[in-house]
């Protein structure tokens, strides 16, 4: 049996403080947060994915690529320093794309509940905010991949666990992870398989956010966190005290990649995907992951509309 502990929320208030203390203390961002951001990686414009167009396409507003991000977070997606101006690797993106099909590039933030219902009303002419590629979601939208889905295993830097591929590497050991997410869906199916292999479960220790979680993990009560993996590296870039032993897809057992998501039948995602397979072969599409830190979740190249997570 697998072995697990939640941990209630009303207990979290000093964890939050604890781990916002530690954050502080830290030297500043790795990552440029700036609102001007010099570093950002440009293209030049792609005849063949302009070519691969639909003749008259007509865009939200005419020369321009209206994109509607989710500032949820660094590094995909953040309030630059100026507290207005969207960066981080998803905007990053955008820029790429915009500059491959001549246009100039309008981010619209939005909240993530918003983006379907924009998406459909014509509001934007594509959404590119870490949207996974569901079975579900292409009976309504059009997809052109662009990263791996990944949640991440990390560890205290002076930790003596090295690597996590498969469930066997984590036989024994606890993890925080949140409580009701894929993330516990998928250990949870871990620990059966070790157990019916003979080998420990694991320890489960669920947690309603990011900073109990970290606080766990720094404190010695669990020797692994476990959550999205861009998130993940944002913080051990920052804090230096957490390190990565492993990757694991989102939609494991199967592939969950991450995907531009356009109106269905729109006519704009071939052209999508021609643009990032030219990024991906002109080194662009690597360079803005690694501005980020997160190669790790590049793609050798880009699919229309491929297999999905089914429908649970």
């Amino acid at each position: 049996m697998i072995q697990r502990r939640t941990i209630l929320s009303l207990s979290l208030g000093a964890l939050a403080a604890a781990s916002l203390a530690i954050s502080f203390a830290k030297a500043q961002a790795p990552f440029d947060l700036g609102p001007e951001q010099p570093g950002r990686i440009r293209a030049e414009k792609d005849l063949a994915a302009i070519a691969a167009l639909p003749q008259g396409f007509k865009f939200v507003e005419p020369g321009v690529l209206t994109v509607a991000i989710s500032p949820g977070g660094p590094p995909l997606g953040t309030y630059a320093t100026d507290a207005k101006t969207v960066v981080g690797a998803d905007p990053d993106f955008a820029q790429l794309i915009a500059d491959s099909l001549g246009l100039r590039l309008n981010l619209v933030p939005i909240a993530w509940a918003d983006w379907p219902l924009g998406l459909v009303s014509g509001k934007y002419d594509a959404v590119i905010s870490n949207v996974g590629v569901t079975e579900q979601r292409k009976e309504k939208f059009d997809f052109s991949t662009y990263r791996q889905g990944l949640h991440g295993f990390f560890v205290k830097a002076d930790s003596k666990v090295t690597q996590i591929r498969e469930p066997k590497d984590a036989a024994g050991l606890s993890f925080s992870v949140g409580g009701g997410t894929n993330q516990e869906r998928i250990l949870v199916e871990w620990s059966k398989q070790n157990v019916a292999a003979g080998l420990k479960p694991l320890e489960l220790q669920l947690y309603d956010d990011e900073a109990g979680r970290l606080v766990a993990l720094r404190s010695g009560r669990v020797d692994v966190i476990v959550q999205p993996h861009a998130q993940l590296v944002f913080i051990s870039a920052r804090d230096k005290d957490i390190k990565r032993i492993g990757t694991l897809s989102a939609g494991w057992p199967l592939k969950s990649d991450v995907a531009v998501t356009t109106r269905k039948g729109s006519g704009l995602v071939d052209a999508l995907t021609v643009a990032t397979n030219d990024l991906i072969r002109n080194g662009k599409y690597l360079q803005a992951l690694a501005r980020w830190g997160l190669e790790e979740e590049a793609l050798e190249r880009s699919e229309t509309n491929p297999p999905g997570l089914p429908k649970y």
